[in-house]
């Protein structure tokens, strides 16, 4: 026996052992070729048998109510609002910020697996052209942002270099060729090709609906899909991600979601809240609309001390409904959660190794879905029309219990300035192309009247390119100037 086939025959022993023989059904029929990309893919699954008992963890996890406690508002020492900020702490946060910017302790990172499936497309979400008038896409919006952002600090402190912030971009393996070649396309957006890092966010086989049999995808291929987002923290471990950071000198990470059209990259008034108060780790969130919008909220788990996120699924609707007393306007808990962090890269390099080697830190959750597999009963390949199968997948926001109180914090924004996200399809009610496109306009158009500008018709809409803007500033030159329907500023 060479030592190739020892290797092979080892493998398929660990899974028989397993109760996972099933997945060498067709073995012997396969050519010596095929039979290796089947071995290779099992071989990166460390101990099969760890994790069969995972996925029933994770069923029983999902059975339970996964979030327990009491929860209330977090303190008012660990929030702040955009919305109505004195302005002498928004200049000092937005001062700390570009100050940071400036020393080459800021990076970006983001995550952008997702593909535009929903809304009929194969390409990465990140490519999707959300119709403005510029057709740029929402990695091109975010691009020239970077670029704005340098430059203003560049100009801020008079230096004489343009300050290289580094983005780090997590893909999933179906996004990662299509993500670069579309930068490459585009001659990386302007800017310089080493400031881009590509990663690859982990994979997670699937599993048949009781979680006890990995499905197969073709004979010689098991079904997988990305483990979450929160995989990114061991997607940073094991990419050598955290290690490039620490190594370049960053102390602040700004981390978001490619869907969301308005986002402030490395926005220097969140990163400066964040510096200001010491925090390792903070979160910007928006105002939930009504007691019934389905989203995650910020709160604190008063049996715990420590800060949490909560499905709206997982409160009372007396809870989802108690207003604010303080104010009778506002919801008592209301501070939806949009996936935009800020992290501590000391946080990150003291907690990663304990959030990844521990459930107890970032649990798995299981997600009922249609998964494309081979019916082992036809030898055909089957696209089930209901839920067939199991995907395992963590939370990026589960690790926030594990941070101390006062070392957490929460930044209140607004919506309309900075959060539209792209996730369904044009004729479903919010979150799709034509509402981040009419978000996207309106932003830029209110900058425009705030700066004296005209319109040449009360409904018109204008573009502004990042390029151009950043957050409404530099805009003193369109006072007096009128615009039409669709200009590109």
């Amino acid at each position: 026996m060479t030592v190739e086939s020892h290797y092979q025959q080892k493998i398929i022993e660990v899974f028989k052992k397993a109760d996972q023989g099933h997945l060498f059904k067709y073995y012997e029929t396969l050519s010596a070729k095929e039979q290796q990309v089947l071995v290779n893919q099992l071989s990166t699954i460390e101990d099969p048998m760890k994790l069969v008992k995972t996925v029933s963890e994770a069923i029983k996890f999902s059975l339970a109510n996964s979030s327990s406690g009491s929860f209330t508002q977090l303190p008012d020492e660990q929030t702040a609002s955009t919305i109505g900020l004195a302005k002498d702490v928004y200049n000092r946060w937005s001062e700390l910020g570009y100050k940071a910017i400036a020393n080459g302790e800021v990076a970006i990172l983001l995550m952008a697996g997702g593909q535009g499936t929903r809304l009929g497309s194969d390409d990465p979400k990140g490519c999707f052209d959300i119709h403005l008038p510029s057709q740029k896409s929402l990695f091109q919006i975010q691009a020239e942002k970077i670029l704005k952002i340098a430059n203003l600090t560049r100009e801020k402190f008079n230096l004489d270099f343009v300050p290289e912030i580094v983005w780090y971009i997590m893909t999933s393996g179906p996004t990662r060729t299509s993500t670069e070649a579309f930068f490459k396309q585009h001659n990386f957006f302007g800017l310089n090709k080493s400031q881009i890092k590509f990663f690859d966010q982990g994979k997670l086989p699937c599993f048949d609906i009781n979680g006890e049999k990995i499905l197969l995808h073709s004979k010689n291929a098991i079904c997988e899909a990305p483990d979450g987002n929160g995989g990114l923290y061991k997607s940073l471990q094991n990419n050598g991600i955290l290690e490039d950071m620490i190594s370049k000198g960053i102390k602040h990470i700004h981390m978001y979601c490619v869907d969301n059209s308005l986002v402030k990259v490395a926005d220097p008034v969140f990163l400066g809240f964040a510096i200001d108060k010491n925090f390792d780790l903070a979160t910007k969130v928006v105002r939930k609309r009504d007691a019934n919008e389905s989203v995650g909220l910020i709160v604190l788990n008063k049996d715990t001390n420590r800060p949490c996120v909560i499905e709206y699924s997982e409160i009372s609707k007396e809870l989802a409904e108690k207003k604010d007393p303080q104010d009778s306007n506002k919801l008592f808990l209301r501070a939806a959660n949009i996936v935009n962090h800020y992290y501590s890269v000391d946080l990150l390099a003291r907690m990663i190794p304990k959030w990844i080697s521990s459930q107890e830190y970032l649990p798995f959750h299981i997600a009922k879905k249609k998964i494309p597999c081979i019916n082992l009963k036809t030898d055909e390949s089957h696209k089930p029309v209901e839920p067939n199968g199991i995907k395992l997948e963590q939370f990026i926001f589960d690790v926030f219990p594990s941070v101390e109180l006062e070392k957490f914090g929460c930044l209140e924004v607004d919506r309309s300035d900075e959060f539209s996200p792209l996730k369904n399809a044009d004729g479903a009610k919010n979150d799709t192309p034509t509402t981040c496109k009419s978000d996207y306009l309106a932003r830029g158009t209110n900058w425009v009247k705030e700066n004296g500008g005209l319109l040449e018709n009360e409904d018109d809409l204008v573009e502004i390119s990042p390029l151009t803007s950043y957050g409404g500033e530099g805009l003193e030159f369109v006072k007096g100037k009128t615009f039409k329907n669709g200009d590109v500023i």
